[in-house]
């Protein structure tokens, strides 16, 4: 391996080098890492890269330290026994974090161009300026600074704008919409849901005792509106989930008519529509129009994240939400939640300097082309087995397969190849899109991705 400069993402390059390094010894058993300092003098790097990287693949469970004796890596156990696991998400998410497994699941579009090097570089930068002893250690709504940049971010016009008491800031997406439910009564109602919907939002309304209806999304990415319309007059409907731009992980787009077609129905009853704006940067195209720029502000909120645009190390989920704030602001404060007002400062400056936007430009150019370049594998060697549906944002293909096929089968066989995949059925809590499977396209093209859509292909025409 070449020696890695003083770049920015010299930490990356010394952990793909210790990833290789563990996958291809044979040996069997805890082995002991070279010290920091060692990796640092073999690799041309800082101490400080070599300790990030190693902190990286602990936090991954790869490696571990021992007092005094340093670094070891974990003996790599088979590949988990799908027979009496207690669920498909879990044995997905189990399977996916061993090590030397492939996993073609992955959503994480800031692996291709991450933000987290600038966002640390940032972070000492205004350390220095703003000492511990003056800066707040307990700030229950979000920093102020990233509070008002957001608010900032999402004002659209004199009619459409937020303000800096609008928005609140918490530990991770899960959090946020923990508290955001409970905060306005809605644990234990109705909720509506596109379909195929993320899991983990599935999962957090499953949480909240909601129950879920799902509305499938066509192949162009519309809803049935007269089945739409039937389902509003007679359930009792509480909020309704729904995408701002690309719906992941079918990954195409409600039309603009169809949002202020179906706002309106929301708003005439009085139904709180929950917007997800966790891919709603990464959309190809010029931006379209939001639910939001449709919707009654008073039964609005809008939530994402920032790991899917920035990296991990930014892994805050936040909203949007007006004209409730004490109750939010008083679950919030029974949450505690204890956030580093530093690092929300060093995000702030990312919008406010609007370096995110370069960033977004560059990262939906990457994304395109390693959705292109996954297309040219799946016409390659799919052979016919399925098909795609190109995506028109975000980080994944949605295919289906062009034959039935069991795919809790064709998920076992690829994972004795030490393949990981999200079946369909993952995206549905009544059990459909039993056909499909998400493939996401921003993978470590390092390894053998070829092979790996091969085998997929392979896999599903052989499963009955």
């Amino acid at each position: 391996m070449a020696k890695p400069k003083d770049t920015a993402f010299a930490y990356q390059a010394v952990y793909r080098y210790l990833v290789e390094w563990i996958e291809a010894s044979p040996a069997q058993g805890d082995r002991r890492l070279p010290s920091l300092r060692q990796l640092a003098q073999r690799l041309g790097v800082s101490v400080s890269t070599t300790k990030y990287a190693y902190a990286l693949l602990e936090d991954e469970g790869r490696i571990y330290a021992k007092p005094k004796l340093g670094y070891f890596t974990r003996s790599i156990p088979p590949p988990p026994s799908t027979d009496h696991s207690p669920s498909l998400i879990d044995q997905v998410f189990a399977s996916a974090r061993q090590p030397g497994m492939l996993a073609l699941s992955s959503d994480a579009p800031a692996l291709l161009l991450s933000l987290e090097n600038p966002l640390l570089l940032m972070e000492r930068e205004l350390a220095r300026h703003y000492p511990r002893s003056l800066t707040p250690l307990y700030l229950p709504f979000g920093e102020p600074e990233l509070r008002a940049a957001l608010a900032e971010r999402y004002t659209r016009s004199a009619d459409c704008y937020w303000q800096a008491d609008e928005v609140f800031i918490g530990a991770d997406l899960h959090s946020v919409l923990e508290v955001s439910l409970n905060a306005l009564d809605l644990a234990g109602t109705v909720a509506l849901v596109e379909s195929p919907c993320s899991w983990a939002i599935l999962r957090q309304l499953q949480a909240a005792n909601i129950r879920v209806i799902e509305l499938p999304l066509g192949a162009d990415g519309r809803f049935d509106l007269h089945a739409l319309y039937e389902r509003l007059t007679h359930e009792p409907i509480a909020l309704a989930v729904l995408s701002s731009t690309v719906n992941i992980p079918h990954g195409s787009r409600m039309p603009d008519e169809d949002k202020r077609q179906i706002c309106q129905w929301l708003a005439e009853r009085e139904i709180w529509l929950f917007e997800n704006d966790t891919y709603g940067e990464l959309y190809f195209a010029s931006q379209p129009a939001r639910y939001r720029d449709f919707a009654a502000l008073h039964r609005l909120v809008v939530f994402s994240s920032f790991d899917k645009v920035i990296g991990a190390e930014a892994p805050y989920g936040y909203l949007l939400c007006r004209g409730h704030g004490p109750q939010l602001q008083r679950l919030f404060l029974e949450r505690a939640f204890r956030l580093s007002p530093i690092r929300q400062k060093a995000i702030a400056k990312l919008f406010t300097s609007r370096r995110i936007d370069t960033h977004l430009h560059k990262l939906r150019a990457l994304l395109q082309d390693c959705m292109a370049r996954m297309k040219g594998l799946l016409d390659q060697h799919g052979n016919g087995a399925f098909h795609a549906m190109i995506p028109q944002g975000g980080a994944c293909f949605w295919l289906e397969a062009t034959q039935p096929v069991d795919m809790q089968r064709v998920f076992e066989r690829l994972l004795a190849e030490r393949i990981v995949i999200a079946p369909g059925e993952l995206f549905s809590q009544q059990g459909a899109w039993r056909q499909h499977v998400r493939l996401s396209f921003t993978l470590d093209w390092s390894k053998d991705i070829v092979r790996a859509v091969a085998q997929l292909g392979q896999a599903i025409r052989q499963s009955p």
